[in-house]
């Protein structure tokens, strides 16, 4: 395609290519700290349905080395979310490398805190205010875990918040452009510091899994086993596909990391809970 970037966020490189140049360059600037390497693991097209809407009602369809057929365009306005989207999807159906959960991770003296749950959770919102406190930020759509080692592997791409979530931005500067009218409403993207990016070969190990859920009254209970596993199925997008592999991961990860249900109504809450959490581990 005429427009393209190569990017590499931890273990993983991409090749995105575009049909406009404005989805490439909002991309650039996004992850300007980010490696430009030569070659690349998957490759993902942002096109028009047809020539003519190149220019007039540009939409974009996601496509790639893997792509849904079904899957709605997005308003060329929305590129850069397609451009994030895309890259889910090359992950979600193409990466077998790792045990892929759907969380936020963040890690404190080489271990990690995996945090898991459904959209609105506020695992973004946790991970980023964390981030700020002084810890590592190792990734927010995804935690790659090792098969053979159970390490948690960086994989540290931008922060997508949502809504009510972006006023906690932090004013430094390190966040791509607004995007409005997105099926999930407001969005907007924060670059992890560049500390955490330099540092995204460097695994930790997973110490405490957490399942939080925004919007109630503080409170927390340890999961057991089973409660444990199933959730951890739930959240991942893979575990199936990796057969005996996938399985003995997360049984791994069951049986050798603590699991606890944290609900929180709001931010500050949300950290002081978790950082309790971590110092009675």
């Amino acid at each position: 395609m005429r427009y393209r970037l190569s990017l590499k966020v931890g273990p993983v490189g991409f090749r995105i290519g575009s049909d406009w140049p404005a989805p490439v360059e909002a991309l650039d600037a996004l992850y300007h700290d980010y490696p430009r390497p030569a070659f690349t693991d998957y490759t993902v097209r942002l096109e028009a349905h047809a020539p003519w809407r190149r220019w007039f009602r540009p939409s974009v369809h996601i496509g790639g080395d893997f792509r849904l057929p079904e899957a709605a365009p997005l308003p060329l306005s929305q590129g850069l979310l397609a451009a994030e989207l895309g890259m889910n999807l090359q992950m979600a159906l193409g990466h077998h490398r790792h045990l892929l959960l759907h969380a936020s991770v963040v890690e404190s003296g080489g271990r990690a805190i995996i945090m898991s749950g459904v959209s609105g959770a506020g695992k973004s919102t946790l991970s980023l205010l964390l981030a700020q406190r002084g810890w590592r930020f190792l990734g927010d759509e995804f935690a790659l875990i090792d098969p053979a080692s159970g390490l948690a592997m960086p994989f540290p791409r931008p922060i997508s918040l949502k809504n009510e979530s972006l006023a906690m931005i932090p004013p430094d500067g390190r966040a791509g452009p607004l995007l409005t009218g997105t099926p999930k409403g407001r969005i907007r993207h924060v670059a992890p510091d560049v500390a955490a990016i330099a540092a995204m070969d460097e695994p930790a190990r997973p110490a405490l899994l957490l399942f939080p859920r925004f919007g109630f009254p503080i409170a927390s209970r340890p999961l057991p086993p089973a409660e444990t596993f199933v959730r951890l199925t739930q959240a991942s997008t893979n575990y199936m596909a990796l057969g005996e592999a996938g399985f003995r991961a997360l049984v791994r990860l069951r049986a050798s990391v603590p699991a606890v249900a944290l609900d929180y109504p709001d931010g500050p809450s949300g950290v002081a809970a978790v950082e309790a959490l971590w110092h009675a581990l």
